[in-house]
């Protein structure tokens, strides 16, 4: 088959209409929202780039498994399907539902994290170093100093620095409840992890005698790259690849809403049935009982089908490759971007970008303000407004990367949203001189990102 185009694995069933807010509309917009992009309805919004976080297409299957889903509270029929695929896919006995990643994340942090304790991970997210905070614990990245330098390319930046993994175990041993490491890894510009990083983190893992948990929301793209780029994979399948990326950790927190392929679910997954007894018990207050925990019936089905697609290789081939091409598109006119480009998005370096803009002004919000501005598309800063450390007596501490994450749902945009998303962002960058930055007016405790209000500077 011809490989210059690569086209997308599925056709089109059922369409949906694209609001088109003019340039005074979406003025306006801002205004309302008071420049926090979350704050934008759906409908004044033309290309929505927030999150691929449940905002993806289902396939027929999925809608079909949807019309059998068994509501029945306890011991309903579509738990058990989806517990076999789970526990076929990462091996893990334990399998606690939950309705979104999040929520396993509470749940886990909440067992195993206390006051004090130190959590190493490549890279956490933001909900995963929010939940780690909230129990007192400290969140504390160890990516690879190469994941720290967007225009920087190699194959697996994702990685954790081992060497410094090893000085916090040594130093913290017995402050440290577990190891995490995020596949891929979101907040480094959804760079992979290799499979030989991941034996070097169970293997010091074993040494310290401390558990390892995988963060395994993009482990079916994860399991692509090595595939593609690490010696010894190219004729693996990436379920043969994902089984063993799950079989070096002892537990994992999942989103559905990423590689699971569906709008809303998630689960916690363990080995040990004391530590899965104590989640469950949380679960049973905060979620519902373990064999629905917060979900449908029908989103169990929905899940489950969605965790077998995902791993098809036809889909993780244009998958990655409908997001390299935009990636190829805006460095080709001059944008600078985290190479090489990352699974599910493109990251765009607004630090270099734009320079004039010092990082308590907020680059990457006024990057990702100027894009829906030009052109009614929506992506998400990460950079100091979400990472930042706030000070009571001055600017807030940067974070090491000032980006705006351009996130493809999943089987959703054709190759003319992402053409049109393109200009959009050559446009802006074309006058990159011309904006400036933001102050915050007002700031919630926790994640501040999702409800803070700015005002522009000029």
């Amino acid at each position: 088959m011809p490989q210059n185009v690569i086209i997308e694995p599925f056709r089109v069933h059922t369409v949906e209409a694209i609001a088109m807010p003019d340039r005074e509309e979406r003025e306006n917009a801002l205004q309302r929202a008071n420049y926090n992009l979350f704050g934008l309805r759906a409908d004044e919004v033309i290309i929505d780039l927030l999150t691929d976080s449940g905002t993806g297409a289902m396939s027929t299957k999925q809608w079909a498994g949807m019309m059998v889903g068994d509501e029945t509270y306890a011991g309903s029929r579509s738990f058990f399907r989806f517990e076999g695929v789970v526990q076929d896919l990462t091996g893990f006995s334990e399998i606690i539902p939950t309705h979104q990643g999040r929520a396993a994340e509470k749940i886990l942090f909440s067992v195993l994290a206390h006051e004090g304790d130190v959590v190493p991970s490549n890279t956490h997210f933001d909900t995963t170093r929010a939940n780690i905070e909230y129990q007192q614990a400290e969140a504390r990245d160890l990516v690879r100093p190469e994941g720290l330098d967007p225009a920087f390319i190699a194959p697996f930046k994702g990685d954790i620095d081992l060497d410094a993994l090893r000085t916090t175990l040594a130093d913290d041993t017995q402050n440290v409840p577990f190891v995490m490491c995020t596949v891929t890894n979101n907040s480094g510009g959804g760079q992979p992890v290799s499979m030989a990083n991941l034996r070097g983190i169970r293997a010091l893992c074993d040494e310290f005698d401390v558990p390892f948990i995988l963060d395994a929301c993009r482990f079916a793209e994860n399991a692509w790259f090595i595939k593609i780029r690490e010696d010894g994979y190219a004729d693996k399948t990436p379920k043969e690849i994902a089984r063993e990326m799950f079989s070096l950790a002892d537990g994992c927190t999942v989103s559905a809403k990423k590689d699971g392929l569906a709008n809303i679910g998630g689960f916690l997954a363990v080995n040990d049935p004391e530590i899965a007894a104590q989640c469950r018990n949380l679960l049973i207050l905060t979620e519902g009982f373990p064999t629905y925990g917060g979900l449908a019936g029908y989103d169990l089905e929905a899940v489950a089908q969605g965790l077998i697609e995902v791993l098809d290789e036809n889909y993780l081939n244009y998958r990655i490759r409908s997001v390299e091409y935009l990636g190829e598109k805006v460095l080709a006119a001059g944008v600078p971007i985290v190479q090489p480009t990352g699974g599910h998005a493109v990251y765009i370096d607004a630090k270099a970008l734009l320079p004039h803009i010092p990082p308590h002004e907020y680059p990457a919000q006024a990057l990702a303000v100027e894009l829906y501005r030009e052109g009614g598309v929506r992506g998400v800063e990460i950079g100091t407004l979400m990472f930042g450390v706030p000070q009571d007596d001055g600017p807030d501490l940067p974070s090491a990367m000032e980006l705006v994450r351009l996130a493809i749902p999943r089987r959703m945009y054709t190759q003319s949203h992402i053409d049109y998303v393109a200009e959009v962002v050559i446009g802006v960058a074309e006058r990159a001189a011309d904006i400036s930055g933001y102050r915050i007016v007002e700031q919630a405790p926790w994640l501040r990102h999702f409800t803070m209000k700015l005002e522009p500077l000029a």
